[in-house]
């Protein structure tokens, strides 16, 4: 099965032409508390979206889901959940969780009304999976790699996969049958470590679904709707006729592609420790 992509927008135009491609679902992002504090120094995307883009996107789509991403668990969270559900949403994500009692008041208020992802992207969340993993109302993992590098005290968010802690989590998801994905994807052929490994250990891993990164289309800085189209049908096009190529992979390909990123991702954290330190 090729992989579920993500793409994060509150334009309903973009969003139509995103679905129009295959993007399964279009992601609302009304996560900011502590969001700015943490990714201060980092070309991060920070939406700033909120309820009545959710039911401005639900309005427009006809068969992609519509993912809101709430803010960490707080006071306010039921409201907020409330809200989003009213306005359309088919899928809520909680980001930044790090306890069970967290988890289990996320889940209860939502209830299964709405389908659930679990965003994953803290050590503390990591050492308490095999308790995540036996709840009952739980839909699905996606391992969120900038924030939880930062939780590891890492250089580079890769070193996750280079390291074995995605690989380790994964592992855990599937030997429970919960569907899990990991990270974001720039276009084929492209991004600090390219595409096209990151795409490979995806299918080693087992993940089904993947986030398409700001640099897949950057609509901050490309506005036309036409121009938006064209990125879209092109690079889905191609990233889909990589997938094709996976199906055929041997077992030494795959284990190659561990090996080149691991060298990859090495040389990229040494350049990124020169430069700070100069």
């Amino acid at each position: 099965m090729p992989l579920k992509l993500i793409y994060i927008t509150k334009d309903p135009s973009v969003a139509l032409v995103a679905e129009k491609f295959g993007v399964d679902r279009i992601m609302v992002d009304l996560e900011t508390l502590g969001k700015e504090e943490r990714q201060k120094n980092m070309n991060t995307v920070k939406s700033h979206h909120c309820v009545e883009d959710v039911r401005a996107i639900s309005s427009v789509l006809t068969t992609s889901q519509v993912l809101v991403r709430v803010n960490p668990w707080n006071e306010a969270s039921a409201t907020e959940i409330e809200s989003v559900i009213l306005a359309g949403a088919d899928r809520i994500m909680l980001p930044m969780w790090k306890t069970m009692d967290e988890i289990n008041s996320f889940l209860s208020t939502v209830n299964g009304r709405v389908h659930t992802t679990l965003l994953l992207e803290t050590k503390e969340a990591a050492d308490i999976i095999d308790e995540v993993l036996e709840h009952p109302l739980l839909d699905e993992i996606h391992i969120g790699l900038n924030d939880l590098h930062l939780s590891y005290g890492l250089t580079f968010m890769f070193e996750l996969l280079s390291g074995g802690v995605v690989e380790a989590l994964c592992q855990k998801c599937k030997a429970k049958g919960i569907p899990y994905g990991f990270g974001g994807i720039a276009r084929i052929g492209e991004g600090m470590l390219p595409a096209e490994r990151i795409v490979m250990e995806h299918y080693r891993l087992g993940s089904s679904r993947v986030i398409l990164s700001r640099s897949f289309c950057n609509t901050d800085e490309i506005t036309d709707v036409v121009l938006i189209e064209n990125i879209f049908s092109k690079n889905i096009a191609l990233l889909r006729e990589f997938e094709e190529t996976l199906i055929t992979k041997s077992e030494l390909e795959y284990s190659e592609n561990v090996e080149a990123i691991k060298s990859s991702v090495n040389t990229i954290v040494r350049k990124i420790k020169e430069k700070n330190a100069k």
